[in-house]
């Protein structure tokens, strides 16, 4: 018994609405993070003072010099560079942001403030104890006080103007670092969260996809993603480390940084210093600074070096600024808003098992396949009716298109990653991506209704499908089964389109 295209457009039509619904019930509550009321605090705030953009002399000669530092449980290498003027320098210790990576991509900085005398240390990140699924930022502080000690040792350097800068993921290290050690002399926290780093990767998330004009279930895709991984540094609250900060703070923030809420993230600041008694703070916004305090993603703001140097070499008169906060204004559009944890069965723990039930049954018929031929059976004959063979190209059909789907949405998330970095002509492969992506989860569940269809037509025609058929049948259409329900829980099937 055939059925007609109509009677199967139909089918997959309700089953469409079957699946968005359950999408629906089955998804934690929407991520749909609330407008950031303007606080009068950053409505108009004062320009830097010019003392503290003022040219900074850059005559030294320098030495570059390399050494290694034991740590826990593994050796870092380290790059120093010293002004070779005489006399003691103060000195500074480049701690990373996230991501693995070394010491070399502070040269162009260490550099320049070697040149204007300052003694500056980058290291190699570690590589033992920190991966993508754990970071433990007390240890990374562990590694920053292990340098800090470093450079405190030199002839050349005045231990009691050496201090910690740190950027990104950094933010989270230096506080720890400086509260355990009273003797750090000063703490530079450049484009820091001060969120937590779950808080700040949705932030800078939604941010991205409106910039990038990404459809709505683009960033629901995402964020209910990121609701069930269970990684738990991304729970970590940085407040307690802020408030154990006893030395002098400068944090410095760009006005076109699109990976951290500022404005929250310097209320925090300024809410834990103040708690703990600590005002020696200064705070400075760079006007069209991106999260590497560079204009869009070439030199350096104007104001940032200058600002650094100035204020590190001026210490302690520049502790205590007559201006907290100064420098252009910054504008955040959204609140820094959690991401709704997911429910037990969007668990990243869940998901993998999903997807290898999924590859086990599709899988299973080749196998399968392979093991009747081997032991000598045809094929053919067992089919009994033409209905297999076109059957089996089915299958077949959908398992590549399944195989198709989950290697689009990894594409597509990649193409999000690499577009949030460099937006240009980004909106249009956003557009495509997301209508592929789409697309191809509408022809798998097409795909399931026809060889569905033509399994019960089959039987209704007498066909006895053999036990390595039925294996086959069950671990194809039950994979699929799995990422069809899989994908109606990432909002793959949700309306509107």
């Amino acid at each position: 018994m055939n059925v007609g295209r109509g009677t199967l457009g139909v089918i997959a039509g309700v089953l469409m609405v079957v699946l968005a619904s359950v999408g629906h019930l089955l998804s934690p509550p929407a991520f749909d993070p609330p407008p950031l009321p303007a606080s009068p605090r950053f409505s108009e705030i004062p320009p830097q003072p010019t003392v503290e953009v003022r040219p900074v002399a850059r005559t030294d000669r320098f030495r570059t010099e390399t050494i290694l530092v034991p740590a826990r449980d593994e050796t870092l290498k380290a790059t120093i560079r010293a002004p070779l003027s005489p006399g003691r320098h103060p000195a500074m210790v480049f701690v990373q942001g996230s991501g693995s990576g070394d010491g070399g991509e502070f040269t162009q900085q260490a550099e320049w403030l070697a040149r204007a005398g300052i003694v500056t240390l980058a290291y190699d990140k570690r590589t033992v104890g920190y991966s993508f699924r754990s970071r433990d930022f007390g240890l990374l502080a562990d590694d920053a006080l292990r340098m800090l000690r470093v450079l405190r040792e030199r002839p050349d350097v005045d231990p009691a103007r050496a201090g910690l800068w740190g950027v990104s993921e950094g933010g989270w290290v230096v506080p720890i670092a400086a509260a355990r050690d009273p003797q750090a002399a000063f703490a530079v926290l450049v484009s820091s969260p001060n969120v937590s780093p779950l808080r700040q990767v949705a932030w800078a998330l939604n941010e991205q996809l409106l910039r990038l004009h990404a459809p709505t279930g683009v960033r629901d895709l995402l964020t209910r993603a990121m609701g069930g991984v269970g990684f738990d540094f991304l729970r970590y609250d940085g407040v307690p480390a802020l408030r154990g900060i006893g030395q002098p703070v400068l944090a410095l923030y760009g006005t076109d940084d699109p990976s951290i809420p500022f404005v929250e993230s310097t209320e925090a600041l300024t809410g834990a210093l103040t708690r703990s008694g600590n005002t020696d703070y200064t705070i400075r916004f760079l006007a069209g600074a991106d999260h590497a305090m560079r204009i869009r993603g070439g030199p350096y703001a104007a104001y940032y070096l200058p600002t650094l140097a100035n204020w590190i070499k001026d210490l302690p008169r520049t502790a205590r600024s007559p201006l907290p906060i100064a420098g252009a204004t910054p504008v955040q559009r959204f609140e820094a808003s959690d991401v709704p944890a997911a429910p037990w069965w969007g668990d990243s723990t869940i998901l993998w098992l999903t997807l290898c039930l999924a590859a086990v049954g599709y899988v299973a018929a080749p196998v399968t396949e392979m093991v009747v031929r081997l032991r000598g059976r045809d094929l053919r004959l067992q089919a009994r009716v033409h209905l297999w063979p076109a059957l089996r190209r089915r299958l077949r059909r959908m398992a590549w298109t399944a195989l198709g789907e989950l290697a689009a949405v990894m594409a597509f998330i990649t193409l999000i990653v690499l577009f949030s970095v460099n937006q240009a002509g980004a909106w249009p492969a956003v557009q495509a991506g997301w209508l592929v992506v789409r697309l191809l989860a509408i022809v798998m569940l097409v795909q399931t209704v026809t060889v569905f269809a033509a399994v019960i037509g089959g039987l209704r025609d007498g066909w006895e499908p053999t036990p390595w058929q039925k294996s086959v049948l069950a671990g194809v259409l039950g994979g699929t089964a799995l990422l069809l329900l899989t994908a109606a829980y990432y909002g793959l099937f949700a309306f509107p389109w």
